[in-house]
């Protein structure tokens, strides 16, 4: 009896250390990185947490050469839509993936550096912003995230105030040169009704809330 008693004990105790399961590894931040790796056999392949984002004027990006300090910074996509880097002067930056343009880097350092690895991280999105005005608890400039429909945009910013017209709340858009305006009823969307007025918001977006 007291050896079974031990053995129940015993068990406890097993079951109290081992673990039942794996935490995940969760990253919350929004960087978005690419590295090219010159040599695929003796390095992992490169990866990115957004292969789809495409960089902008006024992004600032984390420009990373392995073992060469002096190309290795932090730069700023000029209005333009270029970047200012040793050796190459100005290499064109808007419009490209983390992972295209640090191919087009990689390919271009290969006539000065033997073997180059390179890496592009987008620290600061400038470029995607959407801007809410008027009589919101918060008005400003927001990072816009992929698919943030206006309810969403509005909610970032505290929602309207008491004296808001929530009826006649649009958006500003400029679309092929031109301004255009684009109707939301706050009312309707916060029931379900109209759902097709609750866009997704796209970069350069202005919300007004009269």
């Amino acid at each position: 009896m007291v050896k079974q008693c031990e053995g129940a004990i015993l068990f406890v105790l097993l079951a109290a250390i081992v673990p039942s399961g794996t935490r995940a590894n969760t990253n919350p931040g929004q960087s978005t990185e690419a590295r090219t790796v010159a040599n695929s056999k003796a390095q992992p392949k490169p990866t990115s947490s957004d292969s789809s984002y495409l960089i902008g004027p006024r992004d600032v990006l984390d420009i990373s050469v392995w073992k060469e300090p002096d190309l290795t910074r932090a730069v700023p996509v000029r209005p333009d839509g270029k970047i200012s880097l040793p050796l190459l002067n100005d290499v064109q930056a808007s419009g490209l993936t983390p992972m295209q343009l640090a191919a087009q880097i990689t390919n271009s350092l290969q006539k000065y550096v033997t073997n180059p690895e390179v890496t592009v991280i987008v620290t600061e999105t400038n470029s995607q912003r959407i801007y809410i005005l008027g009589e919101v608890s918060h008005t400003g400039a927001y990072t816009l995230i992929p698919g943030m429909t206006v309810l969403q945009a509005l909610s970032n910013a505290g929602g309207p105030t008491p004296f808001a017209h929530v009826s006649k709340i649009y958006v500003l858009r400029q679309e092929n040169g031109k301004q255009i305006k684009l109707f939301f009823n706050y009312k309707e969307a916060i029931k379900g009704k109209e759902t097709q007025q609750n866009i997704a918001l796209m970069p350069g977006d202005t919300v007004v809330v009269p």
